[in-house]
């Protein structure tokens, strides 16, 4: 590859005639974050970007105050969703029902408490079709998140999950690969050494990534 091409602008829609591009450059909520070169694979409808952070990050109500966090460079199929805190409701009361949201008088009822925290996914995470992301849920770097998943709960570094609700089915790596990717951080790299490291990238064998 050429030394003055160090692949695309994260700061910039790529405008192909997919529907696919980084999503950072769709979001204008700041309780949302996300990564340099993380994307939202899309079918044919360039609106989906445009849509999905009230399309498919629900429940999202800013008196609440949880955050979405996603790292860099992940792959987030279509359909995926993110249920946030707001979705939730008290279950040690007699009733679950919101009465404070209906007024007239109903307002003065205390409102829910239950409030799990923010999402956070970390970097190179793979999102299936159609996946839901249940509201606190941690998910580490380089998990895989099946197509069609119920995520519950937090998902370890480099797990691979799938199934109503999500289980551990395996993991990409050993426990000291792992550790080793980690401290790599390859995401981290500046946009020439990860050119540089394109072709290593995409083997098994990650210890002949280059140190420049």
């Amino acid at each position: 590859m050429s030394k003055n091409k160090t692949g695309p602008d994260p700061n910039k829609k790529l405008n192909k005639y997919l529907a696919t591009d980084f999503l950072k450059n769709y979001i204008s909520n700041q309780n949302i974050e996300i990564g340099d070169y993380t994307y939202y694979a899309s079918l044919d409808d360039p609106q989906d970007l445009v849509d999905f952070q009230n399309k498919n990050i629900l429940y999202h109500f800013p008196f609440i105050g949880d955050k979405l966090i996603i790292g860099k460079f992940c792959q987030i199929g279509y359909k995926t969703k993110f249920i946030m805190n707001g979705a939730n409701h008290d279950t040690d009361r007699i009733s679950t029902y919101p009465f404070f949201i209906m007024w007239n008088g109903w307002e003065e009822q205390p409102g829910f408490k239950t409030n799990k925290g923010d999402t956070v996914v970390g970097n190179d995470v793979w999102f299936g079709y159609n996946c839901t992301i249940l509201p606190g849920v941690k998910i580490g770097n380089g998990a895989v998140i099946g197509a069609e998943a119920l995520v519950t709960k937090d998902v370890p570094d480099y797990a691979v999950v799938g199934g109503n609700p999500a289980k551990i089915i395996s993991f990409r790596f050993n426990e000291e690969e792992i550790k080793q990717l980690n401290q790599i951080s390859w995401w981290d790299w500046d946009s020439q050494k990860i050119t540089d490291n394109l072709e290593n990238l995409s083997k098994r064998d990650f210890r002949i990534l280059k140190e420049k």
